[in-house]
């Protein structure tokens, strides 16, 4: 583990008793400094620049992209791991190689290589087993979306060696469309303590209205029970 980690929870119980914000608390007091926001997380930048931590109050998906790292340990196209810890309520912390977007031309021959996944290729391996590890995914984590081949996922380390990220998606659209409109389908695909903080997600933060976030958070906090009437009825 990174020098830079050594101050933070080293064990992994007790970092999964934290929610996101107590998480990305302990982050900003040992000197991490928000780096980037997207629609699940939020990305903090270690004080030596090293390192990326990636925080979410709901993560539904973002576990096999780690089960995919892991599994290919100094594959030179996936990033290094440092951390990966679920957090209280359904979250999730990441904590990974510092890295930044590697553009649109380097996107486009990465995207290239994967089709044609030829022999020896480190990119055939990727491939090989993110398809494998979408099949299963796809019979069992709720409104699973697939493989994400988004320009954005290609990203370069420091010293420009390519990476490829978040090579999995959520259908985040779907589900909070529900939760408005059908939210009874989507209490029971996730149970309470894995969507205590489902409201609190960026994109739920940033597209919506106060009184849409007022019902997300009402409808997130209810528990399913057979002796409670269908919120839908």
């Amino acid at each position: 583990m990174s020098d830079v980690l050594c101050g933070f929870l080293s064990d992994m119980e007790a970092l999964g008793e934290l929610n996101h914000r107590e998480a990305a608390g302990w982050l900003l007091a040992d000197g991490w400094n928000v780096c980037g926001a997207g629609d699940w997380a939020t990305v903090w930048r270690s004080p030596d620049g090293g390192l990326a931590a990636r925080v979410s109050p709901f993560e539904p998906a973002y576990e096999v992209f780690v089960r995919l790292c892991r599994a290919l340990p100094g594959n030179p196209l996936l990033p290094r791991v440092e951390l990966d810890s679920p957090l209280e309520g359904g979250g999730r912390i990441t904590v990974m190689e510092f890295l930044t977007p590697a553009g649109g031309d380097r996107a486009a021959e990465v995207w290239r290589r994967w089709d044609a996944a030829e022999p020896g290729d480190p990119v055939a391996a990727v491939r090989a087993e993110a398809e494998r590890l979408h099949a299963e995914a796809a019979e069992a984590v709720p409104y699973w979306g697939g493989l994400d081949r988004n320009p954005g996922n290609v990203m370069a380390t420091p010293s420009g060696e390519t990476r490829l990220v978040d090579l999995f998606y959520a259908e985040g659209l779907v589900i909070y469309g529900e939760l408005l409109k059908d939210p009874d389908r989507v209490l029971a695909s996730f149970p309470p303590e894995r969507r205590r903080y489902l409201a609190e997600i960026g994109a739920v933060v940033r597209q919506s209205t106060s009184e849409e976030i007022a019902a997300l958070r009402k409808v997130a906090s209810h528990s399913l029970r057979s002796t409670e009437p269908s919120l839908t009825r």
